[in-house]
């Protein structure tokens, strides 16, 4: 887990847009952040004097242990996130739809603009491309206005003590400690997500050892502030490590010929030959990018996609092939490209992702707002849906169908 970042914190097939993307709403605007409260545990305080001396072992020094503990304590709100994370699964449609979405790229070529300046420095250090740090940054904190605000050590220490994976949060909360022992940033600021990964580009606390770096020279690695700069260029400083290639795309769009043998798909089934095949890019040239493998999220009609090197980089980010699609996706539209040729198919109910986008629009001209027309169902679709079957006398089922859309 030093190197792939946090697969273990995926609960929407890496919907893991992390703390940013949909999260189960119909639109990709970001929620209201909520705090959890800590609460007193006899338990935990006793786990936390167990915990020091094997800390202390570790390299932490006890006074940066009390101090942290100090305004640390137990977070039951942590608990139930990590006993309850969402079951459910996004289709690589609905996933790339939100990672995509009008709000998404609109603020994302806003901030790209904003912040080009430092993302061309940082590119000439690091050899990672702008709209790709800006990609990883969008998917992971919506620009930096999702970074989380639970307090780490207390998340970590929660969950170390919940003993579900104690292991592996035991090994993140030394690494917490040492990260505060180096003066990168206190105890206060550092925050993040109920799990425990921080700042602009959500690093946990092992990889940010690995890979975070002060860019501004102020002689700290500070990925929690309102200035992004740091956050950014240990994101780009990660890949670079990982062994991104510069001007090498991530993946293309391709179509398929008439007849073509959908046996030869498949991650991890790379070879060079497709042009001879009838492969033909979408947009560009196909090859001279070495070898690649064939990716059909969508089945054999619907979009088609060569998947190069970097690819595999951004899955060492965040171990999720849905998430890997949306940042190269959301990266590709940052740098100028349209959306998708092909079309996935309808779903189980039938309906087109147009579909659910207008029953959306007019579910929300009716009065029953669906925060957004993404045409992703998620919890505020349902409500919608269900509140407008409720006012009709229709039976209440809150799912989305043609016959509803023709209703409306």
């Amino acid at each position: 887990m030093q190197v792939t970042r946090r697969n273990f914190s995926i609960g929407l097939s890496a919907l893991g847009l992390s703390a940013c993307v949909g999260g189960g709403r119909s639109s990709s605007r970001p929620a209201a952040q909520t705090t959890m409260p800590m609460v007193p545990d006899a338990g935990f305080d006793a786990w936390v004097q167990n915990f020091r001396p094997r800390a202390v072992a570790k390299g932490v020094s006890a006074a940066t242990f009390d101090t942290a503990f100090r305004a640390s304590g137990f977070i039951p709100g942590v608990i139930e996130k990590d006993r309850n994370q969402t079951e459910f699964t996004r289709t690589t449609e609905d996933y790339l739809a939100i990672a995509a979405s009008d709000e998404r790229l609109s603020m994302g070529r806003q901030m790209l603009a904003q912040q080009m300046g430092t993302l061309r420095a940082i590119e000439a250090r690091y050899g990672v491309e702008p709209h790709v740090v800006a990609a990883f940054w969008g998917l992971e904190s919506f620009f930096g206005t999702r970074r989380g605000n639970v307090p780490v050590i207390s998340a970590l220490a929660t969950l170390a003590y919940e003993g579900r994976r104690a292991a592996f949060f035991e090994q993140q909360l030394v690494a917490a400690l040492k990260i505060l022992q180096n003066g990168d940033t206190n105890t206060q600021n550092m925050t993040g997500s109920w799990a425990g990964a921080m700042g602009h580009t959500q690093f946990i606390p092992t990889s940010y050892q690995a890979f975070a770096v002060d860019f501004n020279g102020d002689g700290r690695r500070d990925i929690w502030s309102d200035d992004p700069t740091d956050a950014l260029a240990s994101t780009a400083a990660y890949l670079s490590k990982n062994g991104w290639t510069h001007g090498q795309p991530w993946g293309q769009e391709v179509t398929l010929p008439s007849g073509f043998n959908v046996g030869l798909a498949g991650r991890g089934k790379g070879r060079s030959d497709w042009a001879e095949l009838g492969v033909r890019a979408v947009n560009g040239s196909l090859g001279g990018h070495g070898a690649a493998s064939l990716l059909l999220p969508g089945g054999p009609r619907g979009p088609a996609f060569l998947l190069y090197q970097n690819f595999n980089v951004i899955l060492r980010y965040n171990n999720a092939e849905n998430y890997a699609l949306g940042v190269g996706y959301l990266s590709d539209r940052l740098n100028g490209a349209g959306p998708l040729r092909a079309a996935f198919g309808p779903d189980a109910q039938g309906m087109t992702l147009a579909d659910r986008q207008n029953l959306q629009r007019k579910l929300t001209a009716a009065g029953f707002d669906t925060q957004g027309s993404d045409g992703v169902i998620g919890a505020k679709t349902i409500a919608a849906i269900s509140d407008f079957q409720r006012a009709r006398g229709l039976p209440v089922t809150g799912q989305p169908s043609v016959e509803l859309l023709r209703m409306l």
